[in-house]
């Protein structure tokens, strides 16, 4: 059953009797509705998810994309959930705007939850919860994707320790997600008996599924993006952004090119924003999604250090995998502020090898499964390197394996009936 802002509060209540777990979340992600839909199936903990915005279900203004979109899967059946009351005009990305309105201590105690589940600390309602949680006894449990990998002057650690610190007294489980962000808890005194692995994951199975539907396709598909098919197809996949650092990829391919002009390689760029005009000015743009009849024929790939490239546009999750298939490796470049990186679990359950930048969160987790491998952020150097290792690599045709949702499910199964059945009021 869902309920919307506007139901009662006695409907909420009654509906919630026999609740233990409230998932609270800024809106309908991708990566997290097959996990709530996969405990939902799973049955073994009665919960209910409670989004603060409907972001991506309703078309949605995306700034990195510079463009409005909804997800084109089912994001809103299989599951419990509703919406929380929250300013009509906020955001995911607005801390103050996404908080909760109404009195949420009394909601949690009429409705008997024994765990609050928060996605993080970047919006108040996170904040809010914790604290109404613990007046009425019940346990906070944080799954947040921060990590300590960031650069961070000492003077602004000093801050982030007192203020985090606030908000960690009050977690009774904090659900790791990959070495880099336990690593983070640790350094802030959290306890082992506190941190429980709960690996970032995506729905691996419908990855393989929609790869394989479309494996024999493959070469249809390159001549659509006007991909040569004895080309070397990198892909770039993700928002135009100066932190995701796409040009890096161009500028260790035109490296690659000016060593080795006889070099068959070809870019492909599936996504959208702000530093795309730069890319298509540094690349021979076989094709462009976002502007209507340019294409060109398939010429040689060894006319000069630009590299022919091809620009899938934006996306959408029954659409990707069409760019997975057609690429033989995939490049993450990002800085430190890609707290993890989900497209390396995406590119992986659809069979591909991934070069991962050194500072992105899933780095530590992923990019030491053979044949992925691991590069220092910005060095287009060894960038390149790592590229060119992949057109004679003899490991690259495995399928290194990356974590399942079943893990976490496994993990909140245990805690669960075991640890919440009597939750003690905390003073």
């Amino acid at each position: 059953m869902v309920f919307s802002s506007q139901g009662t509060q006695r409907e909420l209540s009654n509906h919630l009797s026999n609740f233990v777990l409230a998932i609270l979340t800024t809106h309908p992600i991708q990566y997290q509705v097959p996990l709530w839909q996969l405990l939902a199936r799973d049955g073994s903990i009665p919960f209910e998810v409670w989004y603060l915005t409907k972001h991506g279900v309703i078309p949605s203004h995306d700034v990195g994309f510079r463009r409005s979109f909804a997800w084109d899967v089912e994001m809103l059946s299989g599951y419990p959930h509703r919406f929380l009351d929250v300013a009509p005009s906020a955001t995911p990305n607005d801390f103050l705007k996404c908080r909760l309105r109404g009195d949420f201590t009394q909601l949690l105690r009429d409705a008997k939850v024994k765990a609050v589940w928060i996605q993080g600390w970047q919006v108040a309602a996170y904040w809010q919860a914790a604290f109404a949680a613990r007046k009425v006894g019940t346990e906070v449990w944080l799954r947040g994707e921060s990590n300590d990998l960031a650069p961070t002057p000492l003077w602004k650690r000093a801050i982030k320790r007192i203020v985090l610190g606030q908000l960690f007294q009050r977690v009774d489980r904090f659900l790791y997600i990959g070495t880099a962000n336990r690593r983070l808890y640790e350094k802030f005194g959290v306890s082992s008996d506190r941190l429980c692995p709960a690996p970032y994951a995506v729905d691996n199975d419908r990855f393989v599924r929609q790869a394989e539907a479309i494996r024999a396709q493959r070469s249809e598909i390159r001549r659509q993006w006007k991909i040569r098919e004895d080309a070397f197809c990198v892909l770039f996949c993700g928002k135009f952004i100066p932190t995701k650092r796409p040009l890096d990829l161009v500028k260790a391919a035109q490296l690659l090119l000016k060593s080795g002009p006889d070099l068959k390689l070809h870019l492909l760029f599936a996504g959208s924003g702000q530093l795309g005009d730069e890319l298509r000015a540094n690349c021979n743009v076989a094709f462009d999604e976002e502007i209507p009849g340019l294409t060109s024929d398939l010429r040689p790939l060894t006319s000069g250090t630009k590299p022919h490239a091809s620009f899938a546009g934006f996306l959408n999750q029954t659409e990707i995998s069409r760019a997975y298939v057609a690429a033989d490796c995939l490049v993450l470049p990002s800085d430190y502020r890609e707290t993890w990186g989900l497209v390396v679990n995406e590119a992986m359950a659809s069979g591909l090898r991934c070069v991962i930048s050194a500072q992105c969160g899933c780095a530590e987790d992923l990019g030491i499964l053979r044949p992925n491998t691991i590069f220092r952020c910005g060095d287009v150097h060894a960038l390149s390197e790592k590229i060119i290792e992949g057109f004679s690599d003899e490991t690259a045709t495995s399928r290194p394996i990356a974590a399942s949702l079943s893990q976490t499910v496994d993990i909140v199964s245990q805690i669960l009936p075991e640890h919440l059945r009597t939750v003690p009021v905390r003073a």
